[in-house]
């Protein structure tokens, strides 16, 4: 699951991309990522040098817009509408239509459910039959993305058998995940470490 080599120039919907020499980074460097559409792209060098020389095409959509597309995905509703983004590039060559609501009439901006192929989620804890729970910050975005792919493959810290989960701590139903496996050798890496000294 950790090699890139065999996987064809795809385009990649992310939250962001990271950082180079590693997850997506290596993608970039062999020249593996047609299109990114992202809500944030990071401090990844080979990315920005892609995306300057214009080899690497990149649409960038508010982040709530990006998780609400993907929801949209999975509740089956074609299209959504927003106000994020009218009168910016993001609406460019967009519809938009004018509604009411709390009657205050305002532009909002057409934006198209996502129709991915696959959608690929970490989770920290997961059954045989694909019900996800996740900790933390990963509750954000993963579990809209698992409602986004045709198939969905879910990398779990510890993989239980059916039972062993409280129904009331799933956060992804087994009915959007197709493939399931327990991961290892993690490395949670981030992109800067901002501290601040402590108080004398």
């Amino acid at each position: 699951m950790h090699s890139f080599e065999k996987v064809s120039k795809s385009y990649l919907y992310f939250q962001q991309c990271g950082v180079d020499d590693f997850g997506i980074g290596l993608m970039l460097q062999n020249k593996q990522v047609k299109k990114m559409i992202s809500s944030y792209v990071g401090e990844n060098d080979e990315f920005e040098r892609q995306m300057l020389s214009g080899e690497l095409e990149v649409e960038l959509v508010p982040q709530g817009t990006l998780a609400t597309r993907c929801m949209a995905t999975g509740y089956g509703m074609p299209v959504i509408f927003t106000p994020a983004g009218v009168g910016t590039e993001v609406a460019e060559g967009k519809e938009t239509r004018r509604f009411t609501m709390y009657g205050v009439e305002k532009e909002y901006l057409m934006e198209r459910a996502f129709e991915s192929d696959f959608a690929i989620v970490k989770a920290w804890k997961g059954d045989t039959q694909g019900n996800l729970i996740y900790r933390e910050t990963a509750r954000n975005f993963n579990p809209m993305m698992a409602m986004a792919g045709k198939i969905t493959i879910a990398e779990v810290e510890e993989l239980v058998e059916p039972g062993e989960l409280d129904p009331d701590q799933i956060h992804t139903p087994g009915i959007f995940v197709h493939r399931i496996f327990k991961g290892e050798n993690y490395e949670k890496r981030i992109e800067q470490r901002t501290v601040r000294a402590k108080d004398a």
